[in-house]
């Protein structure tokens, strides 16, 4: 969200020099150098926007810069070597675990790749595949454009490949690794594990890997780190506490350095949506909604929204309600477009 806020500033000032495909064509915001604070996040549009020409770069660049500072949530910009950093205030940083919680779903939504155009093969039945390889490959490419079409591009439909029809006087059941594995560890698992598999790796997955209930297992991980939430959230309510009115949400109790570490996660959601669907690379999606759920685990350690004896609530719980609130929205909302379901209870 954060990113699409900082691309609205830019906007105006891009616009004048060169059309919106320069930007979506390779994406605009990286993480910021290292050390760099929560919220803080680097261009290099202007090296794009400059065609190679140095003191064009370092000119637009500046130029970029004064249009970032012009919203009062950022809290600077700046220009080193052709790239722009801007780092936004600490409230504008908090102040996502109310926007993605009352977002919900469309949390995960951008309008980064506009303007483009990308094929949307169907959800592939991944127990008919021939072998690993070629579920790996059919869910790819679905969830390409299931994640492109998220960000902002248009599709269009794209038929699969022919498959010789299956011999015989009716349907039968599928048959296979795929299959047998589907079987074994379920179909959210397996789906998930295919999902993650990046291009030249080995195209297989150990099912008895994958049906692990371990935090070591990615896609339990994710979908405990969700159930998780949702169970502070559910122990809250049976305590009679709420996360109250978003109007009396109060960002700046969540100042912890875990609390920040975790926010600055949950502003990368759209972007990592569209940068997975840019390069094609669905299984980089996955990966950051492990690192989502890490930096959860990481911050319930360190500021439980909930714990045993809790009885009296307040701001500070109420706001820590409202990042476990916005930490379950997003890892839903990211597990959906996987097509993985999200349980609440595990």
């Amino acid at each position: 969200m954060l990113t699409g806020d900082l691309d609205r500033l830019l906007a105006a000032e891009i616009g004048a020099v060169a059309p919106r495909s320069v930007i979506t064509s390779a994406g605009t915001w990286q993480p910021g150098p290292p050390g760099s604070a929560p919220g803080t996040y680097a261009t290099p549009v202007a090296f794009r926007l400059a065609g190679g020409d140095r003191a064009g770069q370092l000119r637009i660049a500046r130029t970029l810069a004064a249009a970032l500072r012009r919203g009062d949530w950022v809290r600077s910009a700046t220009v080193t070597g052709g790239y722009v950093t801007v780092t936004v205030t600490p409230d504008a940083l908090a102040g996502l675990a109310a926007r993605i919680t009352a977002a919900g779903p469309a949390c995960a939504r951008s309008t980064a790749l506009a303007g483009t155009t990308v094929p949307a093969p169907p959800d592939p039945d991944l127990a008919a595949a021939a072998g690993w390889a070629d579920a790996r490959r059919r869910l790819a490419a679905f969830l390409t454009g299931r994640l492109a079409e998220v960000a902002g591009a248009r599709t269009f439909p794209a038929l699969p490949a022919e498959r010789n029809p299956v011999p015989g006087p009716g349907p039968r059941r599928a048959t296979g690794p795929v299959a047998d594995a589907l079987d074994y560890a379920g179909a959210g698992a397996i789906r998930y594990a295919l999902a993650r598999l990046p291009p030249g790796a080995p195209a297989r997955v150990d099912p008895c890997h994958a049906a692990g209930h371990r935090t070591d297992v990615p896609a339990y991980a994710v979908r405990y780190a969700h159930a998780h939430a949702a169970s502070a959230l559910r122990q809250a309510a049976d305590l009679g506490l709420s996360l109250g009115e978003a109007a009396e949400f109060g960002p700046r109790r969540l100042a912890h350095p875990s609390e920040q570490a975790l926010l600055a996660e949950l502003s990368w959601l759209p972007e990592r949506v569209a940068g997975a669907a840019r390069r094609a690379r669905p299984d980089t999606f996955p990966r950051y909604l492990e690192r989502l759920a890490g930096a959860y685990f990481d911050c319930h350690e360190q500021c439980p929204a909930v714990w045993p004896g809790l009885a009296v609530g307040g701001p500070q719980i109420a706001a820590r309600l409202w990042l476990a609130a916005a930490t379950a929205t997003a890892l839903r909302a990211g597990l959906d477009l996987l097509g993985v379901d999200a349980p609440a209870r595990l």
